[in-house]
């Protein structure tokens, strides 16, 4: 047995395992949590004081809050000072969504450009820690970028399933240029995830998907930065996308813990937002049912899953915070991320869901005008540049452009110019 102060445990049928068991499911095939053996040391005044700090862990938007994430040794960390991303006030979304003000925590702004960042730190020092020599997953994208850099910086080999023709080139693009070995499979994302977990058992890869308990705790982060920026203050709505749907489950399994470790006097709600197109969650919860899959498809690739592998764990959380689920078409979308764009903040399709959710349900009044809400941008304006252009070019099949930009054609001369921008 290990010294480690967690456990992995099963929420379903109350197993525990040892905190260095390489396993990601119970035997009942649940995925498994880390549970803390105690409240930790850590407080928030200490982790502001880490702000001023040039030690790397106290760098990292994630190891910054290490004994509420996971209290490893600082030589065991695969680091690239993720988090420290953005809460930008955005008054000319909130206006659009129409909320008296918005804070938007820009997770594009990590190191590989979005949030996934925060969980690969630790999964891959974990299986630095477990001496493993190479790491997998399946993806629509974001994951397999993560998860090549983080693993390149490890000196592990990493194996990367992606569903044939739905990943977009800009996500593909870092995962071949930091090294993965790539494979296309024939089907969808739900396909590549089950083949990537058979491969894991079989071979003995390490699995970095967010079924991997040690994701969950580097996500939780996200919500502690977001507490640090507020100073400490807890907003009324949390409001982000859900695809897979761990984070919206290390959110709130953070936020919770920090509650009931009297760090902060109450708990945020939490909202996730689902494209219509990919929708499972939606349906479980407003039909109060256990989740069928779907057969996923919208342009918001980074949530294009029918059959999300943290559902459970999705649900339970989001009963712990009171929370919601809200499904918006691919024309709500692309017509919040005009608006988060032309902000001058830009996001991933996936992202802006979690603007065009809020616009619903402020419309419906689930959401009041003057709640202190805090949304999630998931990814980088560029990691999905062809939906962009061709959006702003009317390309979009479907899709109505309600916010064009396009480049304007004009002859090699100044007066042309002139001409081109109205004298």
């Amino acid at each position: 047995m290990s010294t480690v102060s967690w456990t992995l445990d099963c929420a379903e049928c109350a197993a525990s395992y040892d905190g260095l068991e390489e396993r990601h499911r119970c035997e009942c095939g649940a995925p498994l949590d880390v549970r803390h053996g105690g409240a930790p040391s850590l407080s928030p005044a200490t982790a502001d004081t880490r702000l001023l700090s040039r030690r790397p862990e106290d760098r990292s938007g994630v190891w910054r809050f290490r004994e509420w994430v996971l209290p490893l040794d600082p030589a065991e960390l695969v680091t690239r000072k993720e988090g420290h991303t953005n809460l930008y006030d955005a008054p000319q979304v909130a206006a659009w969504a129409g909320v008296e003000r918005l804070l938007l925590k820009h997770e594009g702004e990590n190191p590989t450009a979005s949030f996934k960042d925060r969980g690969m730190t630790v999964a891959v020092s974990m299986a630095k820690k477990l001496g493993k020599r190479s790491v997998a997953c399946a993806s629509t994208g974001n994951t397999s970028a993560s998860m090549a850099s983080y693993a390149a910086a490890a000196g592990l080999k990493a194996y990367v399933f992606i569903p044939e023709g739905k990943v977009a080139f800009g996500k593909l693009s870092q995962a071949m240029a930091y090294g993965a070995t790539t494979l296309q499979i024939a089907g969808d994302f739900d396909r590549a995830m089950t083949l990537v977990e058979q491969l894991a058992a079989d071979e003995g890869v390490y699995l970095v998907n967010s079924v991997n308990p040690f994701r969950i705790e580097g996500q939780k982060a996200i919500g502690f930065e977001l507490l640090q920026d507020l100073e400490w203050a807890v907003p009324d709505w949390i409001v982000l996308p859900g695809g897979n749907l761990g984070n919206n489950w290390a959110i709130a399994k953070g936020l919770a813990e920090l509650y009931d470790w009297g760090f902060i006097p109450r708990l945020p709600r939490i909202a996730v937002i689902q494209a219509a197109g990919a929708n499972p969650l939606y349906t479980a919860f407003t039909q109060r049912r256990a989740l069928v899959p779907v057969v996923a498809e919208t342009l918001a690739t980074a949530i294009r899953i029918g059959n999300p592998v943290s559902w459970q764990r999705s649900l339970r959380g989001l009963a712990r915070v009171d929370g919601v689920v809200e499904q918006v078409s691919d024309q709500e979308i692309m017509d919040a991320k005009a608006e988060v764009d032309a902000a001058g903040i830009g996001a991933e399709p996936a992202s802006c869901a979690t603007v065009a959710g809020l616009k619903k349900l402020v419309a419906a009044g689930v959401i009041a005008p003057d709640a202190h809400i805090c949304g999630v941008l998931t990814g980088h304006v560029l990691k999905d540049p062809g939906t962009v252009v061709d959006y702003h070019l009317g390309k979009l099949a479907g899709i109505e452009t309600t916010r064009a930009h396009p480049p304007v054609q004009v002859e090699g001369t100044v007066e042309a110019v002139k001409r081109a921008l109205g004298g």
